[in-house]
């Protein structure tokens, strides 16, 4: 097995919607990192992410955890709360409350954290000062709990102005798109001590193939869907499993080396 076993839990951000393949698959950040991460260091490494869209942060911690630390991996990431936030009677300090368990059994384990904070969609979202509020509250939770902690990896999203800019996201406005993805990519490698490519940080226009839909046709394509699985007690992760419940090999690739 590879020295490097990078193993991701977490929702949709780190699954990676918003970043479709012209398979119909979906790649993100996590997968991006995993191959950035092997092209940086020239060796193959080890890669699992067991993130399903829809999930709450607990639900997360208590589905994805330890199967994620039973894996044995060298490195896991966590990201959670952004579905929570669009819940107001969903404290805070209980979102925040998963952070201190997946701390927990990280060093219990021995595994070297790496934490993310989401990108913040709220600027193109209804009730966008709701949203930018709670993920300011979130973001200072959690912040406050690593003051101590410089071992953990920290990958913050939600304070990047930039990335909250229209261009960085896919037509529901609420996951980033394929350039979203590539730019918190490129954070978390930098926070690992890696050089990512110096495009990732925005990538050309080019890449851009979303369609952003405005008033009624945005609220009847993105917003309804959205509330019906609310009122109706489901979610968009519902009969889904993780893409990569189990080691993959992803191997350098020699234009990188």
């Amino acid at each position: 097995m590879s020295a490097v076993r990078f193993v991701a839990i977490g929702d949709s951000f780190t699954e990676g919607v918003g970043d479709e393949q012209p398979d119909g698959t979906v790649r993100g950040w996590a997968d991006i990192v995993a191959q950035g991460w092997a092209d940086a260091t020239g060796e193959r490494i080890s890669y699992a992410n067991l993130a399903i869209r829809g999930k709450l942060v607990w639900p997360i911690v208590e589905e994805q955890l330890e199967p994620a630390l039973a894996l044995k991996p060298t490195h896991l990431s966590f990201n959670g709360g952004g579905n929570d936030m669009l819940r107001p009677r969903t404290t805070i300090s209980h979102v925040a409350a998963a952070f201190d368990r997946v701390l927990a059994r990280c060093d219990e384990e021995g595994v070297r954290l790496v934490l993310l904070s989401g990108a913040n969609p709220s600027a193109g979202l209804p009730l966008s000062g709701l949203v930018q509020r709670r993920g300011d509250e979130l973001s200072d939770a959690v912040l406050a709990r690593l003051a101590a902690r410089p071992d953990v990896v920290q990958a913050l999203n939600w304070p990047d102005r930039e990335l909250a800019g229209s261009r960085y996201w896919s037509g529901d406005r609420l996951h980033m798109n394929a350039r979203g993805h590539h730019r918190v990519a490129a954070r978390v490698l930098t926070a690992l001590g890696m050089q990512p490519p110096a495009e990732w940080w925005s990538l050309p226009q080019e890449q851009e193939a979303s369609v952003r839909l405005s008033g009624l046709a945005y609220y009847r394509t993105h917003v309804g869907p959205w509330v019906k699985r609310r009122l109706t007690g489901r979610s968009s992760g519902d009969g889904r499993t993780a893409k990569y419940a189990d080691w993959i090999d992803v191997e350098p690739r020699e234009s990188m080396r």
